[in-house]
Order: C-alpha cells, then sequence, then structure tokens
C-alpha cells in the first residue's frame, strides 16, 4: 500500500542537514524533496515534530492520482468516483456539496478532472449544483496532450427524463460538446431538445433508464476510458450495485452535520458487501484524502 503523508505537511526527516525524505516511513514514492525554504512545524511543545510545511505541486497529485494502466487482458475503462462525507456521513449540507468541502479539497477535484476523459453526473446533482462545462487547465495542458486528450473532459449527464435546462451553458457552450446518456425509450421530444442545445445524446439501456454497464461500454467506444463520477448519491449507488466502480476517491469532512442528508450511495444495498482496498491517503487541516480500489 502506498501512503501519502500529507498533502501539506510532509513527513521529512527531523535532522534537516540530511537529504530531504530519505528512508523516511511515509514519505510518498517519487514524491519532490521538501521545499528547504518552508516553515519547520515546531509540534505542541517547540521541539521540532519532523514535518515540514509544505504544498504539494497540482504535478505531484497528478502523479499521486494518475489513472492505472491497464494490463494484458484487463479492461482498458478505468472508472473512479469523487466524493466528500462529513464525519457523520452526510454527503452534503443544505443540498449541496460544497459547505463540506475544503480548498485542498477543491484542488484534488480540480486534479481529478483534469485527468479524466469524461465526468459522469447525474441529472439531478447538475441541478442541484449548477454545473457548468469544464475548463481547459493551462497546468495540465502539456499532460494532457501527451495522453491524447482534449483540452478538458467531457460532462456526461446521466437523465432518463432528459428534464433538464438545455439552456444552461453546460450544454450550449461547453469546451467540449457535453454528453447525454438516457435510455433508448426516452421522449423523442427531450431528445431532439438535447441535441437542438448542441449536447451529443448516448443511448445506454433498453427502458427509459440507463444501464451503467452499457454506459461504460458506450463512452468507451467514444474513446473515454478515463472516467470520473461526482455523483450524486443515486447514481454512485447504481454504479456500485453494477460492480462497474473500480475506486473510490473519498474525502472525509471533519464535520458533523447531524440531520437526514444523504450518504455518498444511495439506493437499494448491495447482496454481499464489496471489499475495497486503500491504496492512498493524504490529510491536511483534518481533512483525510482516502482512496480505495477494488480489492
Amino acid at each position: 500500500m502506498r501512503r501519502l503523508f500529507p498533502v501539506t505537511d510532509e513527513t521529512a526527516a527531523p535532522d534537516l542537514g540530511g537529504s530531504p525524505g530519505g528512508d523516511v516511513p511515509g514519505v510518498a514514492e517519487g514524491a519532490a524533496g521538501v521545499n528547504r525554504d518552508a516553515r519547520v512545524d515546531r509540534g505542541d511543545h517547540g521541539e521540532p515534530s519532523g514535518r515540514i510545511d509544505r504544498e504539494w505541486s497540482l504535478a505531484e497529485l497528478a502523479a499521486a492520482y494518475a489513472y492505472p494502466e491497464p494490463g494484458p487482458g484487463e479492461p482498458e475503462s478505468w472508472l473512479r468516483a469523487n466524493m466528500v462525507a462529513t464525519l457523520d456521513g452526510a454527503a452534503q449540507h443544505g443540498g449541496r456539496s460544497q459547505s463540506i468541502s475544503s480548498a485542498a479539497d477543491m484542488r484534488i477535484f480540480g486534479t481529478l478532472r483534469a485527468l479524466s476523459d469524461v465526468v459522469i453526473v447525474g441529472a439531478e446533482t447538475v441541478r442541484q449544483e449548477g454545473y457548468r462545462p469544464a475548463r481547459a487547465r493551462a497546468e495540465f495542458a502539456g499532460r494532457r496532450q501527451a495522453a491524447g486528450q482534449g483540452p478538458a473532459p467531457a460532462i456526461a449527464v446521466v437523465s432518463a427524463s432528459l428534464d433538464l435546462d438545455f439552456s444552461l451553458p453546460l450544454f450550449t457552450s461547453p469546451l467540449v460538446p457535453t454528453l447525454v446518456l438516457t435510455g433508448a425509450a426516452a421522449a423523442p421530444d427531450r431528445v431532439a431538445t438535447a441535441e437542438k442545445s448542441g449536447a451529443r445524446v448516448v443511448i445506454a439501456g433498453d427502458g427509459v433508464g440507463v444501464d451503467p454497464v452499457r454506459a461504460v461500454q458506450a463512452l468507451a467506444g467514444l474513446g473515454h476510458t478515463r472516467l470520473l463520477t461526482e455523483g450524486g448519491p443515486r447514481l454512485l449507488g447504481q454504479l456500485v450495485a453494477a460492480g462497474v466502480l473500480d475506486e473510490l476517491c473519498l474525502t472525509v469532512s471533519p464535520m458533523l452535520t447531524a440531520g437526514d442528508a444523504q450518504r455518498i450511495a444511495g439506493g437499494p444495498s448491495v447482496a454481499v458487501p464489496q471489499r475495497f482496498a486503500l491504496a492512498s491517503l493524504l490529510e491536511e487541516g483534518g481533512f483525510l484524502f482516502s482512496r480505495y480500489r477494488r480489492t
């Protein structure tokens, strides 16, 4: 298991005269050296704690969260989810996730988007969160070009009813055309409205709904194999139940909200709980950034 400690307080050797990070348990494999101009953390009693305040660069985050290369005979597609939850399991507060997030969470959010080919999101989340098109990030332009990717990931909205406001910029003025995943029995007039707005409608189910397995296959057929979903909970629950989720990037927010907010995944429970293994862990300001992969 590769552990990454942490986003801004990187574990380092207490002896600053030696090589940064040398032979110290917990230092990220392949991480850049410690910034020698950074402030030494003195701990609670004034003694050096062995930690150096240093914010991880976007390049380091991109390397840490890089999509795995498929091995011989393995599927090319890799679907990861990125979600945030409070200590008591709330995936949102006041109907939105922003209030339980943080600046570091948004840095990782942006990095995960920049690494992906397509961002899959449920229609209700589009409505609640006010989704906009993904933007091009200059910091990731070279990496995306080298990977054969376009300037920004496409947004793929999952909707059975196509009850969406197709006048929004997400549909009318994206850098990359927005995809709408729906079923073969979707209302023809709504399909026509979606296509008129500039969106590309992708059929991924025989009825009105979307089959998660078909959705992954359809996106792969369009050349989108680095998949990212940002929920919401109902969509993530469907992906979990269908067994197509490969990785969960979960931010644990150090907050308690009580109430009746949704968990990160909803819907019917699976017959047998699925076991995932911890792949990496980062921390900043009490926020934990975990990454779990299917075993």
